[in-house]
C-alpha cells in the first residue's frame, strides 16, 4: 500500500502557512540518537513547540545509521568513540523510493517516518540511503552524523538538501516556506533554483537561520569539488557563481544562504551584532534579524519543583532538589565509583566539547582549583560531561586531562553519555550551571536555559542568550567581561580568575552563610526564564518574523 501523508492535526489559525523544516541533527528523545549537541536540542525543542501549538510544519533530517556516536571510556578511564548501529522500532518505513545524484551516480533514496504521536513532535521524515539498492559507498552517506571525510559531509548535505526537497514532492506536499536551519542542506538552494530559475522567487520561499560565528560551522570549499559532487544540482557553474557573487572560487556556505534566502536570523540578540559585523559589507546578503534560541519547558522542566514554586512551598522546593542531587549522584557513583554528598555545593559543567566553550577554565590556576576543591569548611563538588567531535582530538585531550585531574580528587568527577537523559538528570542536580564561553564566540546557547528550569543557578559569561535573561546576583551570577581585543590567552586568564574570584567571594559563601538568599536567586531563575526562553516563544516568532 502506498504511503499518504496528511498532517494528522488541525493547525491554529495563526501557523495555516506550510513550513518544510530542514536540520542535519534533531534531540527528540533519548532512544533516537541522531543528534550531536546544541543545534539537535533546538530542532527537538521546535518541532516540539511546534506540535503544541498546532503548527503546519514538517521536519526534514536524515536517519543516522550509527547516529553521531557512543562515548564509552577506554581501560585507563580515558574517552573513546564507538560506532554501534542503531534500531528504531517506532519509525514507519514509508516504502517511498526515488533517486538524488550524487559525484555523477544514481544514488537510491527512502524515508522513514516519525508520527507526531511517538514523541509528541511536528510529523517528521528521516532519509536514508541505507537500502539494497545501493553500492556500499552509497550506503554510507547516512552512516555517520557529520563525518570528517569531505566527500561524505558533502554527499549528506546533497541528501538532507535534494532529497527533501524530491521526498516533498513524492508526498504531494508544497511547502510555502523553506526553512535552512544551518547552511547544512545548502543544495536544497539550488535545487529550487533549477525548478524555476527565478531568483526572486527561491528568495520567496527560502529562509536561513545561522547558529554559530565559528569557522567550523561556516564552511569554505572549493567550487570544483562540489561540482563534482553534484552539489549544485543541474545548475551550471556559471550560473552558481552569478548567483552567490563567487569569486575566489571556494563557495562561502554562509554567504550563499544569505545570499540565496529571502530572511535571515540569528540566534540571539548579540548574535546578531556578531552577524551584522561579520557579514554585512557584503553585498546582496537578505535582511538579517534574531529570534533567541530556546527550548521546550514542557520536555525539559522539573515539574515537581514547578509546582512546590507556584504553591510557594520553600522546603518541598529543597526536598525536590536534594532528591535531583541524590539522583544524579547514583550516575557519578556508578561511573566513577565516587559518592556524592546531596548536602555540598554542587557545580556542573556539561555541553558539546569545544575549544571556545573552555571546558578547562576551571583548572587554568591548578592552585586556586586546589584551594577550591580542597576546602573542608565550605566543601564543593564538581561535574563535568561532554561529547567533543569524534575527530576533534584537542577537545578529546581536554576531556582526557580533566578525567586525570578527577583521578585525584575524591569530589570531582567527569561522566561519559551526556545525551538527552544524562543532561536531564545533570540539570536537575546542579546547583551551579557553568557556561564559560570566550566572550563573542557563543551565538547562542541553551544549556543554561533547561538547567534554570531544573533550578540550578546560572554562573556565567555574558554571552549568547545569557545577557537577555540574567540580573546578576538576582537570577544568576555573571562574570565581569574582558577585553575582547586581547590574546585569546590573555582572555583565557582575566576570565579565569573572574571565575575563581566570584565562586571564593561570593558564591560559595552565599550556598552556605545565606541559604535563604540562595533559593531566593534559584526561584528568581525558575520563574524568569518562563516564558520568554519556552521555545513556543520562540516557534511562535519564526512564524511571525520569518515564514509571514
Amino acid at each position: 500500500m502506498a504511503f499518504t501523508f496528511t498532517h494528522p492535526y488541525t493547525f491554529d489559525s495563526r501557523f495555516e502557512k506550510r513550513v518544510a523544516y530542514f536540520c542535519m541533527e534533531y534531540a527528540i528523545h533519548q532512544s533516537f540518537k541522531i543528534y550531536a549537541g546544541g543545534l539537535g536540542y533546538l530542532g527537538g525543542s521546535h518541532m516540539r513547540s511546534a506540535f503544541d501549538l498546532k503548527q503546519n510544519m514538517v521536519g526534514i533530517g536524515i536517519l543516522w545509521k550509527y547516529g553521531y556516536y557512543d562515548q564509552v571510556r577506554k581501560t585507563d578511564q580515558t574517552m573513546g568513540v564507538l560506532f554501534a548501529e542503531k534500531i528504531y522500532g517506532f519509525l514507519e518505513k514509508t516504502e517511498i523510493k526515488f533517486k538524488i545524484t550524487v559525484s555523477g551516480h544514481e544514488v537510491w533514496v527512502t524515508a522513514y517516518y516519525l508520527p507526531p504521536g511517538i514523541f509528541n513532535t511536528a510529523p517528521l521524515f528521516f532519509l536514508s540511503t541505507d537500502i539494497p539498492e545501493n553500492d556500499y559507498l552509497a550506503q554510507t552517506i547516512c552512516h555517520h552524523l557529520y563525518d570528517a571525510n569531505p566527500e561524505s559531509k558533502m554527499a549528506a548535505a546533497i541528501l538532507l538538501g535534494e532529497g527533501g526537497a524530491k521526498l516533498l514532492e513524492q508526498l504531494s506536499w508544497e511547502p510555502a516556506v523553506y526553512h535552512l536551519n544551518e547552511s547544512h542542506a545548502l543544495p536544497l538552494a539550488f535545487y529550487l533554483y533549477n525548478k524555476n530559475k527565478s531568483l526572486p522567487e527561491l528568495k520567496n520561499k527560502l529562509v536561513f537561520t545561522n547558529h554559530t560565528p565559528e569557522d567550523g560551522g561556516n564552511l569554505k570549499t572549493d567550487i570544483l569539488f562540489l561540482e563534482k559532487m553534484g552539489f549544485f544540482s543541474q545548475v551550471p557553474l556559471t550560473e552558481v557563481k552569478a548567483i552567490t557573487a563567487n569569486l575566489d572560487g571556494k563557495l562561502d556556505h554562509t554567504l550563499s544562504a544569505l545570499r540565496l534566502s529571502g530572511k535571515a536570523n540569528g540566534v540571539s540578540e548579540l548574535h546578531l551584532q556578531t552577524l551584522c559585523k561579520m557579514w554585512s559589507n557584503y553585498p546582496d546578503i537578505c535582511p538579517l534579524t534574531f529570534i533567541t534560541n530556546a527550548q521546550n519547558f514542557k520536555y525539559w522542566a522539573n515539574q515537581e519543583m514547578y509546582k512546590a514554586l507556584e504553591t510557594g512551598d520553600n522546603e518541598l522546593l529543597k526536598k525536590r532538589k536534594l532528591e535531583c542531587k541524590k539522583q544524579l549522584f547514583e550516575e557519578v557513583a556508578d561511573q566513577n565509583g565516587e559518592i556524592f554528598n546531596e548536602n555540598i555545593l554542587t557545580i556542573v559543567f556539561a555541553k558539546r566539547f569545544a575549544e571556545y566553550k573552555r571546558p578547562e577554565l576551571l583548572l587554568h590556576d591548578m592552585e586556586r582549583f586546589h584551594k577550591l576543591v580542597s576546602n573542608k569548611e565550605r566543601p564543593l563538588q564538581i561535574i563535568w560531561a561532554g561529547k567533543p567531535y569524534p575527530m576533534d582530538y584537542t577537545s578529546i585531550g581536554v576531556f582526557d586531562k580533566i578525567v586525570n585531574v578527577c583521578k585525584s580528587y575524591g569530589n570531582c568527577s567527569i561522566l561519559v553519555g551526556y545525551e538527552m537523559k544524562l543532561s536531564k538528570m545533570l540539570k536537575a542536580g546542579a546547583d551551579v550551571w557553568l557556561n564559560l564561553p570566550r566572550l563573542r564566540h557563543e551565538a547562542s546557547g541553551t544549556s543554561g536555559m533547561t538547567a534554570a528550569m531544573n533550578g540550578a543557578v546560572n554562573l556565567g559569561m555574558p554571552d549568547g542568550w545569557f545577557p537577555e535573561f540574567s540580573k546578576d546576583k538576582i537570577n544568576s551570577f555573571v562574570i565581569a567581561p574582558c577585553d575582547i581585543s586581547l590574546p585569546d590567552y590573555k582572555q583565557d586568564e582575566a576570565d579565569a580568575n573572574g571565575l575563581y574570584d566570584l565562586l571564593e567571594n561570593e558564591v560559595i559563601p552565599m550556598y552556605y552563610d545565606y541559604p535563604q538568599r540562595w533559593l531566593e536567586i534559584m526561584k528568581n531563575g525558575m520563574r524568569d526564564i518562563v516564558p520568554q526562553f519556552d521555545s513556543d516563544r520562540m516557534a511562535t516568532e519564526y512564524y511571525q518574523k520569518m515564514y509571514l
